[in-house]
């Protein structure tokens, strides 16, 4: 009988197995992470100067684009006219 091994000694050192393999395993995991979070602070940073970068893009457009006295008043505007093509001329034979 001792040669046999028992149910609950077999389940027990099955659990030991993979606790012991998940304890090797985590030190990986926690470089992992800790990587990861390295690189989305980088990324939220970059993307904080991205922005406002662009936001002092954009008001200094805001301030060369103020409009000069010479508009056109009633909301026209001074656009060139489409060109026309000319008219088909029908042949016949």
């Amino acid at each position: 009988m001792n040669s046999q091994i028992d149910p609950k000694n077999a389940a027990q050192k099955s659990a030991q197995n993979f606790f012991r393999k998940s304890v090797q395993v985590d030190p990986l995991a926690k470089q992992t992470y800790e990587e990861r979070a390295v690189n989305a602070a980088k990324t939220a940073r970059l993307r904080g100067l991205r922005l406002t970068k662009e936001a002092a893009d954009k008001e200094e457009v805001d301030k060369l684009a103020v409009p000069t006295g010479d508009a056109v008043p009633f909301g026209r505007s001074k656009t060139v006219p489409a060109i026309r093509s000319a008219k088909m001329v029908r042949m016949s034979y």
